[in-house]
C-alpha cells in the first residue's frame, strides 16, 4: 500500500464514541479519526479499564487519541472483548483465537471505508498485551506496522513479579478484576501518587468490571504463552516500562530479557519511561510516552517503506 499524507486533524479534535456488530456481537470503540491518515492505531486498554485510559479524562493533553490525531493518526481505541458493548457476550470469548478474531474483524468494520495511510499498527496496555501480542503472532500479523507494549500487569509482558507485588496479587478474583484485598491492589497500581492527577488516583474515572476469562489469561500467560508467542512476532516492536513500575522487575536487565523473547522481529527497541507508574497514559508522564509511541510509529513507516521503495 503506498502511504499517504494525512492533514491532522485540529488540537482537541473530537474523540467519537462508535460501536459495530460483529458475529452478533457488538464492539465498541473510541475512535480519533484524522481524516486522511498517516496511519492506524489500535489500542488496547488494559484490565478492570475500558478505552477511555486512552483518553484521559479531564486532560486532553494527557490523551493519546488527541495527540495522535493532531500529528494525523487516527487511533482506534477497542474496549476489548468482553469490555464495553460485548461485556454482555463475555462467557462466549474464553477461546484467545475467538478474541484475535473478533479485535481484527471490528477494526476492520471500523475501518471499512476510511483510509489507513500507511497501514494499522497495535498497541496494548497491561492485561490488554496480551491481545496485542496474539494480534501480532497471528498470520495477519506481519501485515501490521508494528507493535507496542505499554507497561506489564497480572498477565501483563513481565518475565519476573517484583516481591513486593507478590502477596497482593496472589489473591486476585476473576469476577471483578481485583483481588479480595482490593484496595491493596489499587494501591500496588496507582503508586506512586506524584505520578497521577490526583483525580484519577485509583481508577474510579477509567475502571470497569473485567471479564471471567481474565482469570485463564493471569495463570497461564508469563510462564506458558508469552514467550512462544513472542517468537512468532515479524513486526518492529517498542516495549516500555514506566520507573516506577510495580507489578514486574524493571529496569535494564528485565527490558533486554523481555527484548530477546521476540526473536524474529526485525527491530526491538526497549524504553523506560521516566515519572510513569503502570497507568501511565493516564499518567503526569502520559504526554512524553505517547510522543515516544508516536516516533515509533513514524520508523516503522520509515522501516515498512523503505523495504517496499516507497515514501513515508
Amino acid at each position: 500500500m503506498t502511504a499517504q499524507r494525512g492533514a491532522p486533524a485540529p488540537v482537541g479534535s473530537p474523540v467519537s464514541r462508535v460501536v459495530v456488530t460483529v458475529d452478533g456481537i457488538p464492539m465498541s470503540a473510541l475512535l480519533a479519526d484524522a481524516g486522511d491518515p498517516r496511519a492506524v492505531i489500535v489500542a488496547l486498554h488494559g484490565g478492570a479499564s475500558t478505552s477511555v485510559y486512552w483518553d484521559c479524562p479531564g486532560r486532553p493533553r494527557l490523551s493519546l487519541l488527541r495527540a495522535a490525531a493532531a500529528v494525523g493518526f487516527s487511533v482506534v481505541a477497542l474496549d476489548r472483548p468482553g469490555y464495553g458493548a460485548s461485556a454482555g457476550h463475555a462467557a462466549q470469548l474464553a477461546a484467545p483465537r475467538r478474541r484475535v478474531e473478533l479485535a481484527y474483524a471490528a477494526a476492520d468494520r471500523l475501518l471499512a471505508g476510511r483510509p489507513t495511510g500507511a497501514g494499522v499498527f497495535v498497541l496494548g496496555h497491561s492485561v490488554g498485551c496480551e491481545l496485542a501480542v496474539r494480534m501480532a503472532a497471528d498470520p495477519a500479523g506481519p501485515d501490521l506496522l508494528g507493535l507496542d507494549l505499554l507497561g506489564v500487569g497480572l498477565s501483563g509482558t513481565g518475565r519476573e513479579h517484583n516481591p513486593a507485588a507478590v502477596p497482593v496479587l496472589a489473591g486476585w478474583r476473576p469476577d471483578t478484576g481485583w483481588p479480595r484485598r482490593g484496595a491493596g491492589l489499587r494501591e500496588l497500581l496507582w503508586r506512586p501518587a506524584h505520578a497521577y492527577p490526583d483525580e484519577l488516583i485509583g481508577g474510579a474515572a477509567i475502571g470497569s468490571p473485567s471479564p471471567p476469562y481474565e482469570a485463564t489469561v493471569v495463570d497461564g500467560w508469563a510462564e506458558r504463552d508469552f514467550a512462544a508467542l513472542a517468537a512468532r512476532v515479524r513486526v518492529p516492536v517498542h516495549f516500555t516500562l514506566g520507573e516506577y513500575e510495580p507489578v514486574w522487575l524493571a529496569g535494564l536487565a528485565a527490558l533486554a530479557d523481555i527484548a530477546g523473547l521476540f526473536t524474529a522481529s526485525p527491530r526491538v527497541i526497549v524504553h523506560e519511561q521516566v515519572g510513569g507508574g503502570h497507568n501511565l497514559s493516564v499518567g503526569l508522564a502520559a504526554a512524553a510516552y505517547h510522543l515516544q509511541v508516536l516516533s515509533f510509529v513514524e520508523e516503522c513507516m520509515l522501516w515498512r517503506g523503505g523495504r517496499r521503495g516507497e515514501e513515508p
